[in-house]
C-alpha cells in the first residue's frame, strides 16, 4: 500500500509539473502591453479610438488598459510591475524616481500652464496667492499641482511652511472645497474646469509664468529594454490621436465627455487649455524637470537628490 501511495504521489507531482510547465510556456508566449491611464488625456482618447490594438496585434501583442485616479498610484503600479506604460504630469515621476522606481521618460507634451490652477470659492475673501498664508489648501500629494503650489507661494513671498496643505484625492478635495473645509484647492483639468462651471470657483493663479505643467509618458525600464519598438508604436499611435484632437476639439469633447462623466462644454474648456504635440525628450525639458526635483529636495519633500537624465530616454535609443 505504501508503494502504491508513493507511486500516486509521484504521478501527481509529475502531472502538476507538466501542467505548470505548459502554463508557464503559455504565459510566456502571451505578449501583452499593460497601459495605465487617467480619466483624462491622450491615453484615454487612444483607448476610446481603438486604433492601438490592431496595430500591436500585428506584432503579436495584446493591450490591457487600467485606469488610475491620479499620477502617483499609476507610477507606483509601474514601479511594482503591474503596468508597462503610462503618463503623468511633472511631479509624480520625481517622487517615483526618488523612491527608486525603474521609470524611463520616453516622451513629453509641451507646457500647458493654464491646465492647472489654485481655486477659491466664488465668494472667498482671498484675492491673491499671498492671502493663502495661514490657510488650508487642498491638493493631491505628489501631483503636478504640488509643484504649482510650491512655486506660486515662492513667487508671492509666502513660505510653503506657512500654509496648511490638506492632502486629498480630487473627488474628496472637491467635497471639502464645496463645504468650506478648506480655503483653496489646487487642481488640474478637467476637474478644474468642472469646478469652475459647477461652483463658480475663482482662479487665484494658474501656472502662467509660474510653472510649465508638462505631461510625460513613461515605460518601465525592463519593458523598454525588451520592447523598444513596441514603445515606439504606442507613441506613434498617440501622436496620431494627438493630431486628430488638436484639429477638432469639439468632436474630441463629444467623444470624451460620456467616458469621463462631464458635459461637452466643460471638457471643451479643458481641452483648449491642454497642449498638443508629443515629442522626444530634449536637454531643455530634462533641465526643467531637474528644477522640479531640486525644488522638492530643498523642501525635504523627497528623501534624496536625483538626476532626471538618469531616467530619460534619448531620441534614437
Amino acid at each position: 500500500m505504501r508503494r502504491i501511495i508513493q507511486r500516486l504521489i509521484a504521478a501527481i507531482l509529475l502531472s502538476v509539473g507538466t501542467v505548470a510547465a505548459a502554463v508557464g510556456t503559455s504565459y510566456g508566449q502571451d505578449k501583452v502591453v499593460r497601459i495605465g491611464y487617467q480619466k483624462y488625456g491622450k491615453l484615454v482618447l487612444l483607448k476610446s479610438k481603438g486604433t492601438l490594438e490592431p496595430k500591436l496585434a500585428a506584432d503579436g501583442y495584446k493591450v490591457v488598459w487600467t485606469e488610475f485616479p491620479s499620477g502617483p498610484p499609476l507610477l507606483e503600479a509601474l514601479n511594482v510591475g503591474a503596468i508597462d506604460f503610462g503618463n503623468t504630469g511633472e511631479a509624480p515621476p520625481i517622487f517615483a524616481q526618488a523612491a527608486g522606481a525603474p521609470i524611463q521618460y520616453v516622451a513629453y507634451e509641451p507646457p500647458a500652464p493654464k491646465g492647472e490652477a489654485i481655486l477659491v470659492p466664488k465668494d472667498s475673501p482671498l484675492r491673491s496667492v499671498a492671502d493663502l498664508k495661514g490657510k488650508k489648501v487642498a491638493l493631491n500629494k505628489g501631483s503636478n499641482v504640488h509643484y504649482l503650489l510650491v512655486k506660486a507661494l515662492e513667487k508671492a513671498g509666502v513660505k510653503y511652511s506657512e500654509v496648511e496643505p490638506v492632502f486629498l484625492a480630487p473627488a474628496d478635495a472637491r467635497a471639502a472645497f464645496e463645504r468650506g473645509a478648506v480655503d483653496a484647492w489646487v487642481i488640474w483639468d478637467p476637474f478644474q474646469a468642472a469646478a469652475e462651471a459647477a461652483t463658480g470657483a475663482r482662479t487665484l493663479a494658474d501656472g502662467t509664468d509660474i510653472v510649465a505643467n508638462y505631461q510625460f509618458y513613461f515605460s518601465s525600464k525592463k519593458f523598454l529594454d525588451a520592447n523598444p519598438k513596441i514603445v515606439d508604436a504606442v507613441l506613434a499611435e498617440l501622436s496620431s490621436v494627438d493630431d486628430w484632437a488638436k484639429g477638432d476639439i469639439h468632436a474630441v469633447a463629444e467623444q470624451l465627455a460620456p467616458a469621463i462623466g462631464l458635459s461637452v462644454p466643460v471638457v471643451e474648456v479643458a481641452l483648449r487649455r491642454q497642449a498638443y504635440g508629443i515629442k522626444p525628450l530634449t536637454d531643455a525639458v530634462i533641465a526643467d524637470q531637474q528644477q522640479v526635483a531640486d525644488a522638492f529636495l530643498a523642501l525635504n519633500l523627497i528623501p534624496k537628490s536625483i538626476k532626471i537624465s538618469d531616467a530619460a530616454r534619448r531620441p534614437g535609443t
